[in-house]
């Protein structure tokens, strides 16, 4: 007879991945007190009087997924170039909420959000960890970090009449000096990691996707000074010169990846660097620069170069052992359609346990809080979802989660 306990929730899980390892436990207990995990235990437990229990009996139970590359407060489309001119403040952060609701109830509790206009997801942060909001976790990078007509330039595109000022305020910066100031800025705004573009990329409007954007001894100074803010830096990369020198810089991330070949990969391993694919978005902007209209004709071709390369990439990098931590780019393609990323991992050849664990435990490990979230564990935070199914068998099971609770609160139940 199965003994008795006391506390606020028991979760009886019919199969759980609990994220540690590969395989699945059958006919187990998830013993919640107040937000986090007190004990997983065998069996079904007996609850107390004053114990709610969740039956779960029928799914799979797995801890909270995390999306390492998002951007909450846009989302791609025919009229997106001109929201710069037509959006303020209060807009993006009213669209980021928004955005924010469909991606936790996708499963998706812990995200990293790389980029905003106006630090409007350090807000959108504040709001969701004081519960006026339902949103995931996030570690934003506020603005992102560019050079002088780089990725993330606010000023691309622009006639020299309406062109503003840049600097290292708004993320563009020349030389040591405004590099170290731009990420002591970042810390001042309020982000909880750095984002820089180390190459071009496909959305801007700038005409290279691939060329280095940064020197040496400005990813020196980033990454030394985001060290001393105990911050994590993540870095767009498409191009081999640009993410070379970032990966030898000490950086933390590379996203995209899109040229990486074997030097950069031995680089990666080397210096435990992680690779963030986002699949989802390389093909999603290949598909649809072939609508007429879609994007400006700068980036067009851009498109339809760079995005259907990167899921061979991907496959290239897991061959060859490189780290990889989940991530989807979404906002170039929908909010809340994240969990497809599963679908194009597996497709490219890794194992569906794999691909959970990325979103999962590599996932917490890159941004460093493993010790609080990643694995159904005792003392971890509990954030768990549940699908139908069996995801093992079945990845595409994750893109219909039916249970999500973060931070012990149920947010979805179906």
């Amino acid at each position: 007879m199965t003994a008795s306990v006391t506390a606020d929730t028991l979760i009886h899980a019919g199969k759980l991945f609990d994220g540690t390892g590969t395989s699945l436990r059958n006919n187990v207990t998830i013993v919640i007190e107040g937000n986090k995990i007190a004990e997983v235990k065998d069996g079904y437990a007996k609850a107390g009087n004053d114990d709610e229990v969740i039956d779960l009996k029928n799914s799979t139970v797995l801890p909270g997924l995390m999306d390492m590359h998002v951007h909450l407060s846009s989302q791609s489309g025919p009229g997106a170039y001109l929201e710069r001119y037509t959006k303020n403040e209060a807009d993006y952060a009213l669209t980021a909420a928004n955005y924010a609701k469909k991606t936790v109830h996708a499963g998706f509790t812990t995200v990293r959000n790389l980029g905003d206009i106006y630090n409007e997801t350090v807000a959108l942060r504040k709001a969701i960890d004081k519960g006026l909001l339902e949103g995931p976790r996030i570690y934003t990078a506020a603005k992102s970090i560019a050079t002088t007509g780089g990725h993330a330039d606010p000023s691309n595109g622009m006639a020299r009449v309406i062109r503003p000022d840049t600097g290292p305020a708004s993320g563009v910066v020349n030389g040591t000096a405004e590099a170290r100031e731009a990420v002591r800025q970042r810390y001042q705004d309020g982000a909880d990691v750095i984002k820089i573009t180390a190459t071009g990329g496909v959305l801007s409007v700038a005409k290279s996707g691939q060329n280095p954007q940064f020197m040496d001894d400005e990813l020196q100074a980033i990454v030394e000074t985001a060290n001393d803010y105990d911050m994590t830096v993540a870095v767009h990369a498409h191009g081999k010169e640009g993410m070379k020198r970032a990966i030898k810089a000490g950086v933390t991330s590379i996203e995209h990846g899109t040229y990486m070949d074997e030097e950069a990969m031995d680089l990666m391993k080397q210096n435990n660097t992680y690779y963030v694919p986002t699949i989802m978005a390389g093909k999603f902007v290949a598909e649809k620069a072939k609508i007429d209209g879609y994007f400006p004709e700068l980036v067009r071709p851009k498109a339809k170069e760079i995005g259907p390369l990167i899921q061979d990439t991907f496959k290239k990098a897991h061959n060859a052992g490189v780290n990889i931590a989940f991530g989807t780019d979404s906002g170039v393609s929908a909010h809340g359609d994240n969990a497809q990323e599963f679908g194009f991992m597996v497709e490219a050849g890794m194992s569906e346990a794999d691909a959970l664990l990325s979103a999962t435990k590599h996932a917490a490990a890159m941004l460093k809080i493993d010790d609080q979230l990643g694995s159904v564990e005792s003392g971890k935070l509990a954030d768990i979802i549940a699908v139908n199914g069996n995801p093992i068998e079945d990845i595409s099971v994750m893109e219909s989660v039916t249970f999500v609770m973060k931070d012990g609160k149920v947010m979805k139940q179906k």
